[in-house]
């Protein structure tokens, strides 16, 4: 199943998330969060695997939490980010199948055509 090709306004959305080091940071280290991050909760690795608090999101940056919770609502908007809450805490991941058709619609706009 192919997806729709982004439109210029959804691939610029995309392009200025991660146009910040530490959005873009955080991208990467979300994408071996077990790394990268202390274990979360059981219930948490169950239900939401790859998820990983904003606490231990903003500890890692050494930004505060309301920096932080911006960044993470931009890159979420963006549709690179999957939230979550449990209880009191939200606990984010990367949204591989956006992030995946990005990176090919991008390559596609950009490759010349002979």
């Amino acid at each position: 199943m192919s997806m729709a090709p982004l439109s210029n306004d959804g691939r610029l959305g995309i392009l200025k998330a991660i146009s910040n080091e530490t959005r873009l940071n955080i991208l990467c280290w979300l994408r071996d969060a077990e790394g990268q991050f202390p274990l979360s909760p059981e219930q948490v690795r169950a239900e939401f695997p790859g998820g990983v608090c904003v606490g231990s999101i903003q500890d890692k940056s050494g930004l505060t939490q309301s920096v932080i919770s911006s960044y993470l609502a931009s890159m979420q908007k963006a549709g690179l980010l999957e939230s979550r809450r449990f209880g009191q805490w939200t606990y984010y991941r990367r949204n591989e199948a956006a992030i995946r058709a990005f990176l090919a619609d991008l390559a596609a706009e950009l490759e010349a055509t002979e």
